[in-house]
């Protein structure tokens, strides 16, 4: 970061070499078109360059490019205009499903059923308003602390808390719709 500030170029393509996947991760599961989001993660690593001396170094680096490649998503949204935004499985990086969903057991049938639950999970996630969408990919995917978030959506805490909270039940809805809520449980003395 001090090569990068003292306007060095190595010390900025180390700093996009480090940060190139999340921001890109973030902006294709905000735009949904792998094309777009290459560019529009460009973009955001060209305004953050030419933007380098008003950064603070008190604050994440990884925050700051993530709110400005959002501000860039976000902006191309706007133009685009409102519409369908597909989360495409194939976008480079794990779906987000495997952020939300353990994959460590070895048990075949196990594995199975989290696959299946981390499809449901990703048509849930598609299905959200985008902002639910947002602050879902950079809790769960991204792993940002809820004031981390707060600094990259430009959100209040309390509504990245509401809206977390907002998403997680509307998918609990959604998959409860589709069979995946949680089995009743017969009380005692009841056949």
């Amino acid at each position: 970061m001090g090569r990068a500030l003292a306007g060095h170029e190595d010390g900025f393509s180390g700093l996009v070499a480090r940060h190139q996947r999340p921001v890109y991760n973030l902006v294709v599961r905000i735009v949904g078109d792998r094309a777009l989001a290459e560019d529009l993660a460009q973009e955001a690593f060209i305004r953050a360059f030419s933007h380098l001396k008003a950064f603070d170094p008190r604050y994440k680096f990884s925050n700051w490019i993530l709110r400005i490649a959002h501000n860039a998503a976000i902006d191309a949204l706007r133009r685009r205009g409102p519409g369908l935004i597909s989360l495409d499985a194939d976008a480079d990086g794990p779906p987000l499903s495997q952020s939300l969903v353990a994959t460590d057991d070895v048990d075949a049938e196990r594995l199975v059923e989290r696959a299946d639950l981390a499809e449901a999970l990703e048509g849930a996630l598609a299905r959200l308003r985008p902002e639910y969408r947002r602050v879902v990919v950079l809790r769960y995917h991204e792993e940002l602390s809820h004031e981390e978030i707060s600094t990259v959506t430009g959100l209040p805490v309390g509504t990245v808390k509401s809206y977390l909270h907002r998403a997680r039940a509307e998918m609990a809805g959604l998959l409860a719709a589709n069979g995946w809520g949680r089995p009743a449980t017969r009380e005692a003395g009841t056949a």
